[in-house]
């Protein structure tokens, strides 16, 4: 079975940047799109960012567009966040997630799939 593992969260001034990674073992890493959620206290998990299976493509939430980069390393079997120009509103516990097929667009909220623990963003202003 799939095992996230997010690394890389921490307590950061506003303005300033962070980057997380999400280690994954169990499948093959390579054939599957790769993103990012993100849950703040007494709100719903939310898009954060994704990108496809080769890395070629990446689409972004509304609020981090512009502001954070999804990047890969499949050798690695390594995804990971890049945040600048952090916000106290980007405070909340980060999870990395797979898609469901190659296209960035698979990388949805799933019914059934595991989550990691997740990493805490604390933005302070």
């Amino acid at each position: 079975q799939v095992q996230l593992v997010e690394s890389g969260g921490g307590l950061v001034q506003a303005g300033g940047s962070l980057r997380l990674s999400c280690v994954v073992s169990g499948r093959t890493f390579s054939n599957y799109a790769m993103g990012w959620f993100r849950q703040a206290p007494g709100k719903e998990r939310e898009f954060v960012g994704a990108i496809s299976a080769s890395g070629g493509s990446a689409d972004y939430g509304h609020s981090v567009k512009g502001r954070f980069t999804v990047s890969r390393d499949n050798a690695k079997n390594t995804v990971y966040l890049q945040m600048n120009s952090l916000e106290p509103e980007d405070t909340a516990v980060y999870y990395c997630q797979v898609g469901q097929g190659r296209a960035a667009v698979t990388v949805v909220q799933p019914v059934f799939g595991p989550w990691g623990q997740g990493t805490q963003v604390t933005v302070s202003s």
